[in-house]
């Protein structure tokens, strides 16, 4: 290797290290991960939406009060599925709030139905609902999980474009907008209900 191949390799090498260091590889590397993230969120909404039909058989048995809650309960899921947040959405303040504001209703619908059917020990002592309430608690603890991740990566992801020398191929090359980490809209609405599945 003669020396003119030896400084256009060094210059290449160099260049390939400056460039890496203005974020071109960093800035979509960790967008990409907030995504990916943001897929596990939704995979986990989407479970326990899933699991409210469960809920509504189990259900069947409950009085006036808890059918109308569980109307409740039915209708905070079909709003919930209905707000969707892509990827692309994940800048946008607005739209992310309005998600959140729908799952936290379905949330806080979930906890007081199945709170209530503590006042019927027939329900809450049969296998369906027992395998019910832990599958439904399993899944707010993975949608906390998912969620504590997500704004994690969201916070790798809006520090990365905000700091140099990332900001400047954040800015320049990819017009790197911040993402908006997810925040619940009614406090302890990301927490699994805690029930007292104990009869009197």
């Amino acid at each position: 290797m003669n020396f003119r191949n030896i400084r256009r390799f060094a210059l290449v090498a160099a260049a390939s290290l400056g460039l890496a260091a203005c974020g071109i590889n960093s800035v979509p590397a960790a967008e990409e991960n907030a995504k990916a993230k943001w897929a596990d969120v939704e995979a986990q909404f989407q479970r326990r939406a899933n699991l409210i039909p469960n809920l509504a058989e189990v259900a069947q048995g409950a009085a006036e009060n808890e059918r109308a809650i569980l109307t409740e309960v039915t209708e905070a899921r079909a709003k919930a599925t209905s707000v969707n947040v892509t990827t692309d959405d994940l800048a946008d303040g607005a739209k992310m709030e309005e998600f959140a504001a729908a799952q936290s209703q379905m949330s806080q619908g979930i906890g007081r139905l199945l709170a209530s059917f503590e006042a019927y020990p027939q329900i809450t002592s049969t296998q369906g609902y027992i395998t019910l309430q832990s599958q439904l608690e399993g899944t707010e603890n993975r949608i906390a999980v998912s969620l504590r991740d997500y704004n994690e990566a969201v916070r790798q992801y809006n520090t990365t474009i905000r700091t140099f020398p990332d900001t400047i191929g954040a800015n320049i090359i990819h017009g790197a907008e911040p993402l908006v980490p997810y925040s619940a809209t009614t406090e302890g609405a990301e927490e699994a209900p805690e029930l007292d599945l104990t009869s009197d």
